[in-house]
């Protein structure tokens, strides 16, 4: 299958050159970057240096290279905090496996690491190193760290290395890196596609002051909405209250309650193609809501609680139902529950994840899931939620075309059993 590719356009990328043989394919990754619509400017280091002359990836950028933490005339025009709120993109390559140690030790020794420090875009390395190396504990430690904190990892690939050894470490071509981050140019599969996305809390009202909500930060699915529309959909995101920029071309609805989400994913699941329900709604609401605040008079305060519509399984039991994605966020047994909600709610797709713990997405920038389908289960790595929401658009695309061609489910059904 093609993968489905990201398409933002006008990025401002802020690339980091570390001190490897691979640092010959920085200007080449710039080009690339550039051709994609992205603006580019470069940051080295003193290693880079020896490999690559800063007047080449100057040209290749059209821009100065930065290179020094102190330096009195790039701090005039670009310091490393301005060069930092610059970038919505920071891109690592090559990543050295020292670069990587620095990174995950919070290090800040020269520009380029400081200026990671300091950023808060998306980060993505492309490491770089000699197989030994890459395969080396203290290495595959660090990449566990780096990408428990968000940071996206692009390769490496392996082959033949500089070193004249074989294995992985080699860093990946700069083709796919920009097409990973940017898109390749093809035509996007969910041009004409009309998705709903549901996102965020809900908030179910006790009294004026007081009510039941949850932890959703709504950045699932806001990435979820952006992926969506960056792949040509026309999205409507029906959010809880969060505190979120809504996503370029995203038609946004906000609502407070249970209810009211209910009732925006009525008024516009019609004419949906694909209904993705990220929200973590509120099962239960107080069946009273008091008109004045209450008062803490008494030890113990019992309140009725009234179930709150179902919006995942009603909009899955239309008559003419779109696509439909459910979320389930987990404590415990989460392949079972996902399971159980798969066939209970009759969906398409369920997207699972375990919520309890030092790993819980809540409020984080990335997360780590596996989907659940008819067909089987697709366990999906750590990642930055943008990207992953980009490959669960990839999988969406691939179980429609299943679900719309009944010989290829019945060749992938046959498949799973042999």
């Amino acid at each position: 299958m093609d993968s489905i590719v990201s398409i933002r356009k006008n990025l401002r990328i802020l690339v980091g050159v570390t001190g490897g043989i691979s640092a010959y394919k920085s200007p080449d990754l710039i080009r690339r970057l550039k051709e994609r619509g992205a603006e580019v400017r470069v940051v080295m280091t003193d290693a880079a240096c020896e490999f690559i002359t800063p007047l080449t990836l100057q040209a290749v950028s059209g821009h100065p290279v930065f290179r020094r933490l102190l330096d009195t005339e790039a701090e005039s025009g670009m310091g490393h905090i301005e060069i930092a709120r610059w970038a919505e993109l920071v891109v690592i390559a090559p990543a050295t496996a020292n670069f990587m140690a620095n990174l995950a030790s919070g290090r800040a020794q020269d520009l380029l690491e400081t200026v990671v420090l300091a950023a808060s875009a998306e980060v993505v390395i492309a490491p770089a190193m000699n197989q030994q190396m890459w395969q080396q504990t203290a290495t595959q430690e660090n990449l566990k760290t780096l990408q428990r904190r968000g940071i996206r990892v692009v390769g490496p690939g392996s082959g033949d290395q500089a070193c004249g050894e074989n294995g992985p470490g080699r860093m990946a071509e700069p083709d796919e890196i920009a097409d990973q981050l940017l898109g390749d140019g093809t035509p996007v599969r969910f041009a004409g596609k009309r998705v709903v996305v549901t996102a965020g809390p809900t908030w179910e009202e006790m009294d004026p002051v007081r009510g039941i909500t949850n932890r959703s930060s709504g950045k699932m699915g806001f990435a979820l909405a952006a992926a969506a529309s960056d792949l040509g959909a026309v999205v409507t995101l029906i959010s809880g209250p969060v505190h979120l920029r809504t996503p370029d071309g995203v038609t946004r609805i906000d609502i407070r309650s249970a209810q009211q989400m209910f009732d925006g994913v009525m008024q516009h699941i019609d004419d949906a193609d694909i209904f993705i329900a990220v929200a973590a709604v509120s099962d239960y609401r107080p069946v009273i809501r008091a008109a004045q605040k209450i008062k803490k008079r008494e030890q113990r305060m019992t309140v009725d609680l009234v179930r709150n519509p179902d919006i995942l399984a009603t909009v899955a039991s239309l008559d003419s139902r779109p696509f439909t994605v459910g979320f389930a966020a987990e404590t415990e047994q989460v392949e079972k529950h996902a399971r159980e909600k798969l066939v209970e709610k009759g969906v398409d797709m369920i997207v699972a994840n375990q919520v309890a713990g030092q790993e819980s997405p809540f409020g984080s920038d990335s997360n780590a899931v596996t989907v659940h389908h008819r067909l089987g289960d697709i366990p999906l790595q750590r990642t930055d939620k943008y990207g992953l929401s980009v490959r669960l658009m990839e999988i969406v695309h691939d179980l429609m075309s299943r679900r719309e061609d009944p010989d290829q489910q019945e060749a992938a059904t046959a498949g799973r059993r042999s």
